[in-house]
């Protein structure tokens, strides 16, 4: 297990951010956090950042040779390996193949809810609504006792669905409903991850006020 500094710089609003954090407060690791402007990012984040993007890790090291690691996944997967606190994959090799395979599947389905969240006109949210729907329906069909995907265990898989489902509390309650009726598993396992202490604080008290400035700023539907 690892000793260095952490920093972990951010963004209020990043999904990708929330999943690092969430890794980092799963494994009890103390670390800094740094928010960046990404509508007017400073010089020195584009120097670190080879992306333009968050999240960014700094890992700061004996030799003052601090090392920058960037996308999500790979920050979350030096954490599980690197740092102590409870695992978040499988010891399986076959279980954690399929656990990072719903990861990836998680990433596509975050894309598919985006959409529909900043969506514009009716027939766009239509479709990235059934869209996201249909993602749904397959999580539904392979979740089983709960309250987590794999169970009794909080695992990667959550900590990459976490941010994802955080939105649906803060839209409108019919809308929110609309999607995840018919689907109880997949509901139960979005309200005990809405509980998990670690995906509360992966954002600031704020995120709700600033989620929805952004869906105004984007004259998004759903900001009505």
């Amino acid at each position: 297990m690892t000793t260095s500094k952490l920093t972990l710089i951010s963004h209020p609003l990043c999904p990708f951010v929330q999943r690092a954090a969430i890794v980092l407060l799963e494994k009890g690791v103390s670390f800094d956090r740094i928010d960046v402007d990404l509508a007017d990012k400073p010089d020195w984040f584009l120097a670190l950042s080879p992306t333009g993007k968050v999240p960014l890790l700094k890992v700061e090291r004996a030799d003052d040779r601090d090392a920058i690691l960037f996308e999500s996944m790979v920050i979350c997967e030096y954490l599980e390996e690197t740092q102590g606190g409870g695992k978040l994959y499988s010891e399986d090799a076959l279980s954690r193949a399929q656990q990072r395979a719903w990861i990836e599947y998680g990433t596509a389905t975050l894309a598919e809810a985006w959409q529909f969240l900043n969506a514009k006109d009716r027939a766009t949210a239509d479709a990235k609504r059934a869209a996201f729907r249909n993602r749904l329906e397959r999580l539904e069909d392979v979740l089983d006792q709960g309250p987590y995907f794999s169970g009794s265990t909080f695992s990667m898989v959550d900590a990459v669905f976490a941010p994802l489902f955080r939105y649906f509390d803060l839209i409108n309650p019919t809308v929110t409903q609309m999607i995840f009726q018919g689907l109880p598993r997949v509901s139960l396992w979005r309200e005990a991850l809405a509980l998990r202490e670690s995906v509360v604080a992966a954002v600031g008290r704020d995120y709700g006020r600033r989620f929805k400035q952004h869906l105004a700023e984007q004259q998004a539907i759903l900001a009505d």
